[in-house]
């Protein structure tokens, strides 16, 4: 991952690397005598040639040499040895040195000359050389202002460099955080795609993380707004038939006569009880999506051999077979497993015909449990498979049998914990629904 905070990190370094050079440079500049000395042409190398041709060539040479350095960058030179005594002539006349001393004796440094001085040592004889140098002021100005340009380019390059890294920076900030923004803002007015932010995504910072992260929850909040709104398409339709009898009910009662008044009151009680189970279904789906209760262990064998007792205790005929390892344990919402199961059961009975044992298993398959329920009945035509655990669906020939959310329950069971619902006719008869359930429960979307 190319870290968001080791490119900030590296923009904050060279900025200090680079303030720590020209801080270098300029204090070398601050330091007069050894820049001119090290860096004015007249002088860089003076001492070190002028050593060697007063030592090859003789004192005439050496003169020579000091006369065209005077010439031609307007340089006074006076070589001492290390007695003080002077080796050559130089080219600084009496009259100024005696106009130096003078000033000198009266604490004035306003010369028109700049001095300096330098000892260099030669490496063949091991003589010692003071060299002493007067620039005339007008000749160092001059310099000065040449010698000013590189580190007045190089600080140039060191902004030049910063702003555009810390443009790019900043940009790989800002541009970012205003994809989020307009992703929220989407989001918010419910038209957020998904591929908005399919190219944030892909990238191996913070913010492909923070993208990720928000089309899961993204795709998680547009699933639930539209399943909210298909179910209240749904139970708007669901809830017509009931309430229709029941109007049709209580106006052939109205009309009636006591005794016929009297045989209608089942049926009023039945369309009640009818009206009542389903609503207390749809609010069991509600319930799967609303509920934020943190994940528990789960004994999972001993959840469903209570499961098989209350499945033979509400049926009297019922045969339900249970096959599950123990100890078999999971990390999830005991309750939403315990209704999905149930109502995988339910189904299960409603089908399976008499004298037949229903099949319920469960075995753990790598990083996950599967719980099956088989039974066997007609099953399912195969092209019905794929719409059944949508809410108030039921596949032709079984619309007497319930209102089509037991199935629903059961998927959205599955999809709270990260698992899935998974229906099949099985290849000898009948009918398999199998939950797949990880053994820690994921949020929906996640990896």
């Amino acid at each position: 991952m190319r870290s968001l905070f080791w490119r900030i990190l590296a923009s904050f370094w060279l900025a200090i690397a680079l303030v720590a050079g020209l801080s270098i440079a300029l204090g070398h500049m601050l330091n007069q005598d050894a820049w001119i000395l090290s860096r004015h042409p007249g002088l860089s190398t003076l001492a070190q040639k002028w050593t060697q041709v007063y030592e090859t060539q003789g004192e005439d040479a050496a003169q020579r040499l000091l006369e065209n350095r005077k010439r031609r960058y307007r340089i006074d030179v006076q070589v001492l040895n290390e007695s003080g005594e002077p080796v050559v002539h130089g080219t600084f006349p009496r009259r100024a040195a005696a106009f130096e001393a003078r000033q000198n004796d009266h604490n004035d440094r306003n010369l028109p000359w700049r001095r300096l001085t330098t000892e260099y040592t030669s490496p063949s004889t091991g003589d010692t050389y003071l060299l002493i140098y007067r620039i005339a002021h007008p000749e160092l100005d001059a310099w000065h202002r040449e010698s000013l340009l590189w580190p007045l380019s190089a600080l140039g390059i060191a902004l030049v460099v910063l702003t555009l890294f810390s443009l790019l920076v900043t940009l790989s900030i800002t541009r970012p955080l205003s994809r989020l923004r307009g992703a929220v803002h989407d989001l918010g007015q419910t038209t957020y795609q998904q591929n908005s932010l399919a190219r944030l995504a892909n990238r191996r910072d913070e913010f492909g993380v923070l993208a990720n992260d928000f089309n899961r929850m993204g795709a998680r909040l547009q699933s639930l707004i539209g399943s909210q709104r298909q179910l209240l398409r749904d139970v708007s339709h669901e809830l017509r038939s009931p309430l229709a009898r029941l109007r049709i009910a209580l106006a052939l009662a109205e009309r009636a006569s006591p005794q016929e008044r009297e045989k209608l009151w089942p049926r009023l009680t039945r369309e009640c009880d009818r009206l009542e189970a389903l609503i207390s279904e749809i609010l069991v789906l509600a319930r799967v999506d609303a509920d934020n209760a943190s994940a528990e262990d789960i004994d999972l064998s001993a959840l469903l051999a209570t499961l098989q007792k209350e499945a033979q205790f509400n049926t009297v005929d019922a045969n339900v077979q249970l096959q599950a390892p123990s100890p078999l344990q999971l990390k999830g919402w005991p309750t939403m497993i315990e209704r999905a199961v149930d109502n995988l059961l339910r189904n299960a009975q409603r089908f399976n015909p008499a004298g037949q044992p229903i099949e319920m298993s469960a075995w753990r398959e790598g990083e996950k449990i599967v719980i099956s329920v088989r039974d066997h009945g007609p099953g399912v035509a195969a092209e019905h498979l794929s719409q059944l655990g949508e809410p108030f669906y039921r596949a032709p020939g079984q619309t007497a049998a319930g209102h089509g959310l037991g199935l629903a329950i059961a998927r959205r069971a599955a999809e709270r914990h990260g698992g899935s619902l998974v229906l099949a006719n099985h290849p000898e008869g009948g009918f398999v629904a199998s939950l797949e359930l990880p053994l820690t429960p994921k949020a929906a979307g996640q990896p």
